[in-house]
């Protein structure tokens, strides 16, 4: 994620980019609501993505955030 999209999104920053996951989490709900497998797993990829690219412009380390954070 962060060779496709720190360029674009490090240019949008960053509370531009985490109201885009906001967003995203949105429409996730609305699938979610609808019982839509397909919008749900589609709005569950943009959640995630969107997720990676905040953590990118965080300097955060999501699999080492996930292994502290669960005692993976």
């Amino acid at each position: 994620m962060k060779e496709l999209y720190f360029q674009k999104d490090s240019e949008r920053g960053l509370y531009a980019t985490f109201t885009w996951l906001v967003e995203e989490v949105g429409e996730l709900a609305e699938a979610l609501l609808s019982n839509d497998k397909s919008a749900i797993e589609e709005e569950l990829a943009d959640v995630i993505a969107w997720a990676f690219s905040v953590a990118n412009l965080t300097n955060v380390d999501v699999e080492e955030a996930l292994r502290k954070k669960y005692n993976l």
